[in-house]
């Protein structure tokens, strides 16, 4: 690639798919011959545009200029658009909203060395939420002729693939040839049933412009789409034994179960259950469902986890059992088995005394319902006991919730003025959201744990958290997806002054790519998840909190073109007039709303679970060793 001739090619391939509408209606039609002569950048081009992959998220460098000529002369013909980022972070966390929120699985592109690691780094949204996107690396180039600009200075080849196969899936194209073989592994991962997650291509320099002189494009493996069955049959009969048997059984949904709202509710009817969700299974059945007790774990609810903590069996679906989810092992103190749904054998099998139902979460509930209905166990005057139990104590935590976000403005000694608590505050956000049915993200620290304890949702969808990384600087991020959905919705992102400042580069981000969304800015000039997680376990905190330097957020946003700055106020009635003013601007809007911390914790929900951290670390894990589940 390269020549006068070779551009001319590209270039009326590009127009030949954009007129046809597609690969392989250009090939049927004729309009591109099923065999050709290109180059590996553009064959990569082709085959992920085949997968249905029309969007680049990029920081260009020296490892991506000849994979970027090919995005300029496919995007001029108006096959695909190249969205530039400022830092590779952000545009991570882009790429993981846009597949999440959106459905649209892009692919993002820079080179090794400083960039790749960062994009690397912001990956970590996309593995443990389960989000399927493409990272695509300019890698060293394999003549070995001597090391190459950033690589890593080793005496080894491959060591940035190796580093991005520990993290997940990756492809090394050292041969052109096996475009195809990547292409393939990369659907089947970006693509993945169950555990769908990035899959990273490096594309060492010298091998983007090759030559494939033969290139076959009716052989370019088209997007994977694949559902599991349901349970063993063998299986569901012990299981509806527990079922027939246990009384107070709790449903633990996790963020597997995300999609599966309506076949879990239904099991939950069946058999007289609690449910009990995690943050990022939000919305899974409505919130005022009598079934649902809403969250539980480390930050739950008093109502999720007395659930979790009463029932006498537990039905898991979805869920690994991650530390703040189930009280890092200690979540199910009186429970005597386990039914474990998961697709993943692994998972399926993490507690001990379980019976595990592997394979698709929906079907396998239907099943299991299907099965006990007919028993009508939801009846038994024991279970309605329980169930009764369960929403006595939501009662309490709604009343609890109520009487918080109720609570004046608190006199702050560093803002020297009275502000708003962080729950008032984020629950102004949720009523609003609610109101307009706008979508809410959510950064991690104090921000996650207060909005996850706060949410009302009445279906999935409308609200979004990093629940597997509690990646700081996520919700800001995944707003400027807005300015690159093809169906973009106006969304609400709340973020701590901390969480800001890991992404703070949004701004233009989000005004080049003309996003429209409002970001909230909830500042306590600190870092106040960790402050408290000080106080709590060792009486002070120490090195987290901004002593000495003061940012005007207001003047910093004005500062970029097209972003609006609105200041929040110290009442909820403030923060209501500036979302209302934010939704009426074409763009981004920044809201700044000081917020108190308080050392005793009276400012935020509060935290109802055990994890083993810190000073806890030895208690959770004594107690942890005596149990036998």
């Amino acid at each position: 690639m390269g020549t006068t001739e070779d551009m001319i090619r590209v270039e009326a391939r590009a127009r030949a798919i954009a007129k046809a509408g597609s690969v392989q209606d250009a090939i049927e039609t004729g309009a591109l011959e099923p065999v050709v002569a290109l180059s590996v950048s553009e064959a990569l081009v082709i085959g992920l545009l085949n997968q249905g992959v029309r969007k680049y998220l990029a920081v260009f460098g020296h490892g991506s200029t000849a994979f970027g000529e090919v995005l300029r002369v496919y995007e001029q013909a108006g096959v695909v658009r190249t969205f530039a980022f400022h830092n590779e972070v952000a545009m991570a966390h882009a790429a993981s909203a846009l597949r999440w929120q959106y459905g649209e699985v892009a692919a993002l592109v820079t080179s090794i060395g400083p960039g790749a690691l960062q994009a690397m780094a912001g990956s970590l949204t996309a593995i443990t939420n389960h989000v399927g996107l493409y990272h695509i690396y300019g890698d060293e180039t394999t003549f070995g002729e001597g090391h190459n600009l950033q690589q890593i200075p080793k005496n080894e080849q491959a060591v940035f693939s190796r580093m991005t196969a520990l993290m997940g899936e990756s492809y090394l194209l050292h041969t052109p040839e096996a475009m195809r073989d990547m292409l393939k592994r990369g659907s089947a991962r970006v693509n993945h049933p169950y555990r769908p997650g990035p899959f990273y291509i490096h594309l060492p320099m010298n091998v983007q412009p090759v030559g494939i002189e033969s290139f076959n494009l009716k052989a370019l493996p088209a997007k994977v789409s694949t559902r599991i069955g349901g349970a063993h049959p063998s299986a569901l009969s012990p299981a509806t034994d527990l079922i027939s048997r246990y009384k107070r059984i709790v449903i633990k949904a996790g963020g597997g179960a995300r999609s599966y709202g309506k076949e879990l509710q239904r099991l939950a009817e069946a058999i007289g259950a609690a449910v009990v969700v995690a943050p990022v299974s939000h919305g899974l059945i409505a919130d005022d469902h009598d079934h649902n007790m809403l969250l539980g774990g480390g930050k739950g609810s008093i109502s999720g986890n007395f659930a979790m903590a009463n029932a006498d069996l537990v039905i898991l679906a979805g869920s690994r059992g991650v530390c703040q989810s189930d009280c890092s092992g200690l979540g199910y103190e009186k429970a005597e088995a386990v039914i474990n749904i998961n697709a993943n054998p692994d998972d399926a099998v993490h507690y001990n005394k379980t019976v595990p139902l592997v394979g698709d979460i929906g079907l396998v509930a239907d099943e299991l319902a299907a099965a006990c209905e007919p028993l009508r166990l939801a009846q038994d005057p024991d279970r309605r006991a329980w169930l009764e139990q369960c929403t006595q104590k939501k009662r309490e935590w709604k009343a609890r919730l109520d009487s918080l976000v109720a609570a004046p403005a608190v006199p702050d000694a560093r803002w020297e003025r009275p502000v708003l608590t962080q729950a008032a505050a984020i629950k102004a956000v949720i009523d609003f959201a609610g109101e307009h049915a706008l979508p809410k993200f959510f950064d991690a620290g104090d921000v996650q744990s207060n909005a996850m304890q706060l949410c009302a949702d009445p279906h999935i969808g409308l609200t979004f958290t990093d629940g597997g990384a509690s990646y700081m600087g996520f919700a800001a991020s995944a707003l400027i997806a807005s300015g690159i959905a093809d169906d973009p919705r106006y969304g609400i992102a709340v973020t701590g002054d901390g969480s800001f400042w890991m992404n703070p580069q949004v701004l233009i981000n989000a005004a080049e790519h003309r996003a429209r969304g409002c970001l909230v800015v909830l500042d306590n000039r600190r870092m106040g998840a960790i402050s408290s997680l000080q106080v709590a376990q060792y009486g002070r905190d120490f090195r987290t909190a901004d002593d000495v330097v003061e940012v005007d957020y207001l003047a910093m946003a004005r500062a970029v073109a097209g972003v609006r700055a609105i200041a929040g106020g110290d009442s909820v009635a403030g923060i209501r007039a500036a979302l209302l003013d934010a939704i009426a601007h074409p763009g981004l809007t920044v809201v700044h709303v000081p917020v108190v911390w308080d050392r005793d914790g009276t400012g935020n929900v509060g935290s109802f679970g055990r994890w083993n951290v810190g000073s806890w670390c030895e208690a959770v894990q004594r107690d942890y060793l005596a149990q036998d589940l």
